[in-house]
């Protein structure tokens, strides 16, 4: 029964993969929600009167890649020198500048699979971005481009990552999973990372002593019983490392891509936003996704089981390249204050270790015991 599976989560076992699904289709999506908002409390009991986020900036150093994903409207192939383009470090520091200027704690570092660069690139990159920056943490690279990097310097990704990492990495973001189950890999990216890659490169940060978060981008065609074993993929390597600081689900936009799929329900998203936490029991956090989802279902998010809405993401690009009139155009540091005071809950500013910032308030949301509130 339904019920018995949210009760066994709430006992804190662990539910399992077909259990997952039964509740995907079957539970009440209120009950579901309100079982995950408990789970959440229980985790996270500040999130009872308050939800993080993170001031951040997406910058796309090269947007040449030769993997060549279905779902992406983001890449340019190599050689085209029309649209195709790689950063200069003046024009990286100038999007930091900006950045630093509201107060931005996070860098996120991400682009095409460029052949052209090797891991002496990576380095310099993050050498000069660290040294001019020493305050910002350095966010950067997925699993994708680690294998790249790997590849195209004749290095083992262990090698790759230990060398960014004393150039000045701090940590991971958990991009390039979208699905992982290979099954869905192979039809929609191909040349891309396969399952077990994308965990052992996880794996190898973790050990290395690099943080990391998670992702699912889900609507490509996947099952629900695939979602659930995405879901448990994470949570057997977390069992093993417990590198993963935070999980965040959104749901894929197909406009302008090779892969047209239909836009996915609000209903569908806070389903999945509740699974997150149900079934990743062993990850401390969930972050809401406004980019796809808009900011009213990012709110609910925080009722749905999510205790942080993420980043304000100055500047993201790889997601708006579909230019999807359903895409929400951004949000500021002041517009994410005000969502989630209008979701009752009070504004925290965190850093990327969700160490506390500062304290928004405005209402009578903190307790008399909370640090500094403006």
């Amino acid at each position: 029964m339904v019920q018995d599976i949210l009760e066994k989560a709430a006992a804190g076992e662990r539910v399992g993969v077909e259990e997952g699904a039964r509740l995907y289709r079957e539970a009440d999506l209120y009950e579901l929600g309100s079982a995950a908002n408990e789970l959440n409390r229980r985790r996270n009991p500040e999130s009872a009167y308050r939800a993080t986020f993170v001031v951040d900036r997406n910058i796309n150093y090269t947007n040449i890649c030769y993997t060549l994903c279905k779902f992406c409207a983001f890449y340019r192939r190599p050689g085209d020198t029309e649209e195709g383009y790689l950063r200069t470090l003046e024009e990286i520091f100038e999007k930091i500048d900006e950045l630093t200027a509201i107060g931005g704690t996070q860098v996120l570092m991400q682009g095409g699979h460029n052949p052209d660069l090797g891991i002496e690139y990576y380095e310099n990159l993050v050498r000069a971005v660290k040294q001019r920056y020493p305050q910002v943490h350095v966010h950067s690279f997925s699993a994708s481009e680690a294998v790249h990097i790997s590849k195209v310097s004749r290095i083992s990704v262990r090698e790759a990552l230990e060398r960014l990492k004393k150039a000045g990495l701090n940590s991971l973001p958990g991009g390039g999973a979208e699905i992982l189950v290979d099954r869905v890999r192979n039809q929609v990216s191909p040349l891309k990372t396969k399952t077990a890659e994308y965990f052992e490169v996880h794996r190898t940060a973790h050990e290395a002593g690099l943080k990391s978060t998670g992702t699912m981008v889900y609507g490509l065609g996947e099952t629900i019983e695939e979602r659930m074993l995405h879901f448990d993929g994470y949570r057997r390597l977390q069992d093993e490392t417990g590198g993963f600081r935070a999980f965040i689900p959104w749901s894929f936009e197909s406009e302008s891509t090779e892969l047209p799929m239909p836009r996915r329900t609000g209903s569908e998203y806070l389903r999945m936003m509740a699974l997150s936490r149900i079934m990743l029991d062993n990850v401390q956090h969930l972050q809401a996704g406004w980019v796809t989802e808009g900011p009213k279902l990012s709110q609910l998010a925080l009722l749905f089981g999510a205790d942080d809405f993420g980043g304000i993401l100055m500047e993201e690009n790889v997601v708006s390249a579909t230019k999807s009139a359903g895409l929400y155009s951004g949000v500021t540091k002041e517009e994410a204050i005000r969502l989630i005071r209008e979701a009752g809950k009070a504004p925290v500013q965190r850093n990327t270790n969700y160490e506390i910032v500062r304290i928004y308030s405005g209402a009578d949301l903190v307790p008399a015991d909370a640090s500094t509130v403006y």
